[in-house]
């Protein structure tokens, strides 16, 4: 692969620490997202190499990064947008939200546009209730949302990526 999965300091932090810990299991998902940081999602090899990290099976890690829906076991866009499809979202406007999403990026549920920055999920909750309906971008939750202030963000995501 042209691309790192780790660097050599990660791999070393992580078999340091995996050594250290009664249960490495518990460090799947660190190693996971490292991989994903600097790959951009987790590739088969990606699973493998955190098997050895960690003394798991392939299965094992497998388990882990199909659970969680932030691991992504296939290419991405630079940037994911994950649209909460909780009940509290729904009901203040989610769907106007997904909405208005889709039709701006051209894309549909799970696509990603052709210029490959952004890729349209839905994720079951993003804990933003309060300010429903809510979207993260990245790692970044916003909430309070209109198709305006939406398309605002959209803007500024891309300006970020640009700099």
């Amino acid at each position: 692969m042209a691309e790192v999965l780790l660097t050599e300091d990660q791999l070393d932090h992580f078999r340091v620490r995996a050594a250290e810990i009664a249960h490495p299991r518990e460090l799947v998902i660190d190693v996971l997202r490292a991989i994903q940081s600097n790959f951009g999602w987790v590739p088969d090899e990606g699973v493998e190499l955190t098997g050895e990290i960690l003394r798991l099976s392939p299965l094992q890690v497998e388990e882990v990064a199909t659970f969680y829906d932030k691991i992504f076991r296939q290419p991405v866009g630079k940037r994911v947008i994950h649209v909460c499809d909780s009940v509290c979202c729904w009901s203040r406007g989610a769907e106007e939200i997904y909405a208005h999403l889709q039709k701006t990026l051209g894309i549909s549920p799970g696509g990603t546009t052709s210029d490959g920055v952004f890729t349209l999920l839905p994720t079951c909750c993003l804990g933003a209730c309060g300010e429903a309906p809510a979207v993260m971008i990245g790692l970044t939750t916003y909430g309070d949302l209109t198709p305006e202030r939406l398309d605002e963000i959209l803007e500024r995501e891309r300006a970020a990526l640009e700099e």
